[in-house]
């Protein structure tokens, strides 16, 4: 059990110190060996302050015991700003990248509007051309379809333009919706978080509930 123990708080400090190492290089992204360098090093002061204190704190000096406990903290909230830091980029990332793909899907699908608005009034004009034609007379009749023949053309062409658009346009459409539909299903789960949080009004307090589930987790590392 004890071999487990120590295991487990091996592994769990390391993961610690990985996710602080990489969150504080998303916080400071302009030096990375330094970043790492501190990083490392304060992880590793950190865990041999605190062995120090456990095994020197029947002999050690009020002074220095109260000094290795603020420091301890100190380097507890740096590492934990690390954590925190790794997690929040990640989640942003992600939302960025459904965000992003949102707004263009919403451009996309505006110039779809534009291109069926132009159809459906080519087709209005269309079916103006042809009440017209609609005479008793087949002469008249006639006569009237060869004087729109050129107007007919235009229109024509307008709605084959607009139809050919249209398709190019749900061609570019497709990989976008699926694309985001995936990445909303990778943040799913928090969303039934929120939900669980804030309940109705989950919508409205999303980064809330991450921020809350990534507290928690930052929580777990250190203590």
């Amino acid at each position: 059990m004890i071999y487990l123990t120590l295991l487990a708080g091996l592994l769990l400090s390391g993961t610690a110190g990985y996710y602080s190492i990489i969150g504080l290089l998303a916080i400071f992204p302009g030096a990375i060996l330094p970043i790492c360098l501190m990083g490392g090093t304060l992880e590793f002061a950190k865990l041999v302050s605190v062995s120090w204190l456990y095994r020197n704190w029947g002999i050690a000096p009020k002074f220095i015991k109260s000094y290795f406990i603020f420091a301890i903290l100190i380097l507890m909230f740096i590492t934990s700003m690390g954590t925190f830091g790794y997690l929040s980029k990640v989640h942003l990332e992600t939302a960025v990248s459904v965000t992003d793909n949102t707004v263009e899907i919403s451009r996309i699908e505006n110039e779809i509007k534009s291109e069926q608005r132009q159809i459906d009034n080519a087709q209005k004009s269309v079916d103006i051309l042809d009440t017209l034609v609609d005479q008793p007379d087949p002469t008249k009749a006639v006569a009237i379809r060869s004087r729109q023949k050129a107007e007919r053309a235009q229109l024509g062409q307008i709605i084959k333009q607009s139809s050919e658009n249209i398709n190019k346009l749900n061609v570019q459409l497709a990989p976008l919706k699926k694309e985001t539909l995936k990445k909303e299903a990778e943040i799913g789960p928090l969303k039934y978080v929120a939900e669980l949080i804030y309940g109705e009004e989950a919508k409205n307090h999303f980064d809330s509930a991450v921020r809350f589930v990534i507290i928690l987790i930052v929580l777990v590392f250190d203590p």
